[in-house]
């Protein structure tokens, strides 16, 4: 079935779509400009909006050259307009004290609304966090399943038609948003790996709040390896809170081939000191440097 059968009344066949150049005379739309106050961030958004480094070049941007590229909103019941793209800038220039924003109106249903603000946002943003990316795909493939794609399977198919991402890793990527918020934001700031996330992502709330307890009582980061096993007890009703602080706070095996024991400061010395030498350089190192940090 051909992809604008398929998405229904939304029948885009991209990003261009969204912003195309007719676009002042194709079914009587036309960018306008909209006071910044009227433009509302959409209830289901995944994508942050924050004041770093690029937020500031953004705004010195704007107050050169102006907003160069229109939001998209739809209107709102309660009054406004949700700006389905372009928070980022409605941000700037509410900074540079800009008081409106060049925006394209378009009148979208709830489900049609949510995936072009998902496909508008994933094609514009250069760094998106893992967390971001796996709710847009949730919401993404929820309303189309809204929109006549009957079943996961064909959404993922038609996610990965618009995506270009493998089904096989969509389904990945869409299971991050069954961690608990602490676990998710540790895969966001790179504390947990995203194959141990996913499996750690079937353990219930409750499980994975031991998980993240553990993890900063042991200073650690789950492996793949142990991931699978404490997903394995808990699919075998094995699974306890003992046995989790067990796993995580056994000592990880260094890598097949690492030196271990005394053979790992070997190669700092010369090949004639002795065991003992050795021990008395480090230890009068380790003393000097308790010295400086009492300081």
């Amino acid at each position: 079935m051909p992809r604008n059968q398929i998405i229904g009344n939304l029948a885009l066949s991209g990003y261009e779509d969204i912003f195309r150049s007719d676009i002042s005379t194709h079914s009587g739309e036309s960018i306008v400009e909209i006071p910044i106050e009227e433009l509302f961030t959409p209830e289901q958004h995944p994508f942050q909006v924050i004041d770093d480094a690029e937020m500031l070049s953004l705004v010195a941007s704007i107050r050169q050259h102006g907003v160069r590229e229109p939001g998209l909103v739809r209107p709102r019941a309660e009054g406004g307009y949700e700006l389905l793209c372009g928070n980022r800038r409605r941000r700037a220039c509410e900074i540079a004290e800009i008081k409106t924003m060049p925006v394209i109106v378009r009148s979208l249903d709830d489900d049609c609304a949510a995936i072009v603000m998902i496909e508008s946002n994933l094609h514009q943003r250069e760094k998106i966090l893992p967390s971001e990316r796996a709710w847009a795909y949730r919401i993404m493939m929820e309303a189309l399943n809204h929109n006549g794609v009957k079943g996961d399977s064909h959404s993922y198919e038609t996610m990965t038609e618009r995506t270009g991402v493998k089904k096989s890793q969509l389904f990945k990527i869409v299971r991050l948003t069954e961690l608990i918020t602490t676990l998710i934001d540790k895969v966001d700031a790179k504390q947990l790996a995203f194959n141990p996330a996913v499996e750690l992502s079937y353990l219930s709330v409750m499980e994975q709040t031991a998980v993240a307890i553990a993890m900063d009582n042991n200073q650690i980061k789950p492996s793949l390896s142990q991931a699978i096993r404490l997903k394995k007890m808990k699919q075998d009703g094995k699974l306890t809170t003992e046995a989790i602080n067990d796993m995580l706070s056994e000592e990880k095996k260094p890598p097949k081939g690492e030196p271990t024991g005394d053979a790992r400061y070997r190669r700092f010395f010369p090949p004639d000191y002795s065991p003992k030498q050795i021990d008395a350089v480090i230890v009068e190192l380790l003393t000097d440097w308790k010295a400086r940090a009492a300081e």
